[in-house]
């Protein structure tokens, strides 16, 4: 398998290509969902409950597109530099961004369906605002946008830290996450 990543094409490392192709469709998806389409659904739909709904299930599909871009970018990072990826600030990255992912998707977006599941049948957005399961719907939604937003700062961290990699003397996985002026 890492005979494959190796092969050239180009000039270019096959795995290189390839993996900074999907560091940039993780991130160019994250950023189309996040920072255009959800925001657009809650600015054309009367209904912010509908909006919401679509917006919940846009995001779940990114979730899963995060999982399968991560889990191949530590694949590639594992099977190319074994024991040294851990030491790789690209390493990091994607892991913390797969973090994240999790936390999101598996536990802040499940108890956020909770709580609007014990809303019905009124939906989270018609109660009043100190209602106590709107409150914390706020919360929650508020975390997770902050880790969506640190998510997205990290995705681009990846792809500038690959884009210095096309560069002679560059070399992204040379990038140790010791070193102070990097990512």
């Amino acid at each position: 398998m890492s005979r494959f990543f190796a092969s050239r094409v180009g000039g270019l490392r096959l795995g290189d290509s390839l993996s900074a192709l999907i560091a940039a469709i993780w991130l160019g998806s994250q950023m189309a969902i996040g920072y255009i389409a959800a925001p657009v659904l809650f600015s054309k739909l009367a209904d912010r409950a509908l909006a919401g709904e679509l917006a919940g299930a846009m995001f779940t599909v990114m979730a899963w597109v995060s999982i399968v871009c991560g889990g191949f970018l530590l694949l590639y990072l594992l099977l190319t530099h074994a024991r040294r990826a851990a030491g790789l600030a690209v390493f990091w990255l994607v892991v913390g961004m797969l973090l994240m992912t999790i936390a999101g998707h598996f536990g802040l977006r499940t108890e956020m369906a909770r709580l609007k599941q014990s809303a019905l049948p009124l939906a989270i957005s018609s109660m009043s605002s100190d209602n106590p399961l709107r409150v914390r719907f706020g919360l929650l939604h508020g975390v997770s946008s902050g880790l969506y937003l640190m998510q997205t700062l990290m995705g681009v961290a990846l792809v500038v830290l690959q884009a210095r990699s096309r560069k002679p003397g560059g070399g992204v996985y040379a990038v140790s996450a010791a070193r102070s002026g990097d990512f």
